[in-house]
């Protein structure tokens, strides 16, 4: 599926916040509707977010080329904006670093305005499809460790609509199942937003790969009568030492593993490393409305009035990783060592 692509018209995603139900796609024309559609979810999951962010500034500084606007200041603005959508996921900032690097360098090679916005338009394009590559190397590396016949738990969605197309923790899933190997899923609901619900649960289906959906506080339960073989979550950002941040409930999730004895794995790209943090405590970690927990689609599961805690993501010790699964590899602890190593391609 194609959860982000650049067109001639501009910026087309799917609408995730209708998703199973209703299958829309929208074309944005301006970086701002790029930024609106970030913040608001209508596309999520940080490889996404990076990738759309991209497209963003590309829509934007084509647009003040064609306005005659002072492009330095105009190039600033766009970044600012994008930046200021979601603070977690770190993706969205490599992207918005690699934007940056690309005008800078063109810039400094005095080429015209109107040929840095091409360039612009097909680096953005370029993030776009070393996405899907970068995912399905993923896919190979993970998969290794899927067993034949394995049951899979994931949380939250790290598949195609998190992505460029394939996906970081379904592409492992994905790729076992191509290679020949049983496997079957088990989605928690991910609340509450629902992205396993209403997102994984989809998206597998789609595939015909046999997938159960259960309530996040059922995990546990499924662990502890042996229906669980492994864990595989994706990651908004990862700190020196392998601490990650993901969806709210996946440190509850690692938690469960670690006492039933289960592999716990993140599969992530490299751009989702954070080296400049040494531990998960620097993570920011996004707060959301309210109106996420007190209501369902619109309709209210709540008293009015009542006071909510919503944060989006919290931050998974690194002692609970068994591994973390990236286009160059599978890094083990200590994480401050592999991680690096993976970061500088070594």
């Amino acid at each position: 599926m194609r959860t982000v692509e650049w067109t001639p018209a501009g910026v087309r995603v799917i609408d995730q916040r209708v998703l199973p139900g209703t299958e829309t796609y929208h074309t944005y024309a301006t970086y701002e509707e790029v930024a609106e559609a970030i913040r608001t979810m209508v596309i999520r999951g940080a490889p996404a977010i990076g990738v759309a962010a991209a497209f963003g500034i590309a829509l934007g500084v084509r647009a003040s080329v064609a306005a005659g606007e002072d492009l330095p200041a105009a190039f600033e603005r766009i970044c600012q904006t994008m930046a200021a959508t979601r603070p977690t996921a770190v993706n969205l900032f490599w992207a918005i670093e690699r934007m940056r690097r690309q005008f800078e360098h063109l810039r400094a090679e005095k080429t015209p305005e109107a040929l840095i916005a091409e360039a612009l338009v097909a680096e953005a394009q370029a993030i776009h499809a070393e996405d899907i590559a970068t995912c399905r190397q993923i896919g190979r590396h993970g998969a290794e460790l899927i067993p034949d016949g394995a049951t899979v738990l994931t949380h939250c969605n790290a598949g195609a609509l998190a992505t460029a197309g394939y996906g970081t923790a379904l592409g492992v899933i994905r790729t076992a199942v191509e290679q020949g190997k049983r496997i079957t899923v088990y989605a928690d609901e991910t609340r509450p937003f629902l992205q396993g619900a209403r997102l994984t649960t989809w998206e597998l289906m789609q595939d015909g790969i046999p997938v159960t959906l259960i309530c996040d506080n059922m995990a546990g339960h499924f662990m502890k009568l042996g229906r669980i073989d492994c864990v595989v979550v994706g990651a908004d950002r990862i700190a020196a030492n392998g601490d990650t941040a993901n969806k709210i409930g996946t440190y509850m999730v690692a938690v469960l593993a670690q006492r039933h004895r289960i592999p716990f794995y993140v599969a992530a790209p490299v751009s989702t490393l954070d080296l400049t943090l040494e531990t998960g405590e620097g993570i920011p970690i996004e707060d959301r409305a309210a109106q996420e927990v007190t209501h369902i689609a619109s309709v209210p599961v709540a008293p009015a009035g009542v006071a909510v805690a919503n944060p989006a993501f919290d931050v998974t010790p690194h002692d609970l990783i068994t591994g973390i699964i990236t286009e160059r590899g599978v890094a083990y602890p200590p994480f401050t060592v592999s991680l690096r190593r993976l970061a500088a391609g070594t």
